[in-house]
């Protein structure tokens, strides 16, 4: 499989409003859904494809059950939580909740009472940053680059994980659940389904993990066949990112080595195999 190198910008659009997320919304989507309707002999893409399809479906039901103020999206600038992202933002043009309502009264008074309006398209899509301690220059350079251009309205935190969590869900207890986009793989992520209520002892709210059955190697599918921008670190060797003390290049994907450049590693997308993803993680 092939596909296109890193380095094209994010999508931009001019200003916050709810036109400008919803014309960048409608363009994902059309990109998408073109992806789908390709013929294709690669295996690889085929496999995307369902995935893309369940994703979907997940996303879909998450948006029946939360208004888009009840939602938010745990994002870290990785390749993950990017591609949930993607196929959030592409799946709220056709969401239920944002088309036109019909009324609850089987007896309608005048033709205008027929349909109620549908509520406004979102201005912005949450999300909580919970940086590593020894964060990555890039990540952070990343995170706050596609937070601009996917329109998030981003809470960057520097606590462990519950008390970040304890406290956005504390400023925005309007929040319900949260997109996650940890992989079956992940650490913790082996017994998760599409739909996780936290532990007793955690903030409660929803986990929704709609990309849990992707495998590596259809995550990196899906970004170079849309041709996703991507953290550059991606292409210097790392295949998971946490923070500068915990996150090395993945010695999987060792290239040649010289002394005038060092040592080389090849790109992410080159690995395989899952189970080598985290070669390259202390922990």
């Amino acid at each position: 499989m092939s596909g296109p190198q890193n380095g094209s910008a994010p999508p931009r659009t001019n200003g916050t409003g709810s036109h400008e997320l919803e014309t960048l919304c409608r363009e994902l989507k059309a990109k998408v859904d073109d992806f789908l309707d390709t013929p294709t002999e690669d295996e690889v893409l085929d496999s995307v494809k369902n995935q893309i399809i369940i994703a979907r479906g997940v996303i879909d039901e998450a948006l029946r059950r939360y208004r888009p103020e009840e939602l938010s999206l745990s994002y870290n600038g990785g390749k993950d939580c990017l591609v949930l992202l993607i196929l959030i933002l592409a799946s709220l043009p056709s969401s239920v909740s944002l088309q036109t309502c019909s009324s609850s009264s089987s007896q309608p008074t005048s033709s205008s009472s027929l349909t109620s309006p549908p509520p406004p398209f979102p201005h912005s899509l949450q999300a909580l940053y919970i940086r590593p301690l020894l964060p990555f220059a890039e990540v952070d350079e990343f995170v706050t680059t596609t937070s601009a251009a996917y329109h998030l309205d981003l809470t960057t935190s520097n606590n462990a994980m519950k008390p970040a969590l304890t406290a956005y869900l504390r400023e925005r207890p309007e929040v319900k659940a949260v997109f996650v986009g940890t992989r079956r793989t992940d650490p913790h992520g082996a017994d998760l389904t599409f739909f996780d209520e936290t532990d007793s002892d955690w903030p409660r709210f929803m986990r929704i993990h709609p990309v849990i059955d992707w495998h590596y190697r259809e995550v990196w599918g899906f970004i170079r066949a849309l041709g996703i921008p991507y953290c550059p670190l991606y292409d210097m060797g790392y295949t998971s990112l946490g923070g500068t003390d915990d996150t090395h290049p993945n010695p999987a994907l060792k290239g040649s080595s010289d002394k005038a450049a060092g040592q080389q590693f090849r790109p992410a997308y080159e690995l395989t195999e899952d189970r080598k993803e985290r070669l390259g993680r202390d922990r």
